[in-house]
């Protein structure tokens, strides 16, 4: 939309603002972070994509999960290394 309604506009924040306004948006410059993230998306802009940005949390959580099994596992083990060593009645 704001591209759309760019020309009407002496500048980006004008068409940002006007674009809020039609959608209910509080303010600005929730408009403008969406259309940057737009650019990075469309890789007119560097940055890191909703995609990648998506992938990294679910890493994030896969590798937290994994962390708690491996520590359950390891106090496992030692449990049951404890169990071996004890003399047997």
């Amino acid at each position: 939309m704001v591209s759309e309604i760019r020309p009407d506009h002496e500048s980006d924040w004008a068409a940002m603002t006007q674009v809020a306004t039609l959608l209910g948006v509080g303010t600005p410059e929730t408009i403008r972070k969406w259309c940057r993230q737009a650019e990075i998306d469309g890789g007119k802009r560097p940055g890191v994509s909703t995609e990648e940005s998506a992938e990294l949390k679910r890493l994030k959580r896969e590798n937290a999960e994994l962390k708690r099994a491996n520590a359950i596992l390891k106090s496992a083990s030692i449990f049951f290394a404890a169990e071996l060593d004890r003399p047997q009645r």
